[in-house]
């Protein structure tokens, strides 16, 4: 008899990263279930770009809240963060009044 795999929980993460403070992004959130709904609606409501990656959270999620990420996830955060650069300046573009 084949046993039924249970839904896998959403997880999420969330970075913080000021170049002027930080060496590297820290982890300031993380959760799964209704915690990590919860971090993607407030990211939502406070216009902060989300983006799935479930092999990236995964490693993420074993960083602590408050803590650097670690150095051999460096290049794919550094993707990120330019994803979320490019998102906020076509934002920006969209909301420039003339």
């Amino acid at each position: 008899m084949k046993r039924r795999s249970e839904p896998k929980r959403k997880s999420a993460v969330s970075l913080k990263y000021d170049p002027r403070k930080d060496k590297a992004p820290k982890v300031t959130a993380k959760g799964q279930g209704t915690i990590a709904e919860r971090i993607i609606a407030l990211a939502r409501e406070h216009d902060i770009p989300v983006k799935e990656d479930p092999d990236l959270v995964q490693a993420l999620s074993q960083v602590d809240i408050d803590q650097e990420i670690p150095p051999h996830i460096y290049t794919v955060v550094a993707e990120l963060l330019a994803f979320v650069y490019q998102v906020n300046e076509e934002y920006g573009r969209k909301t420039t009044f003339k």
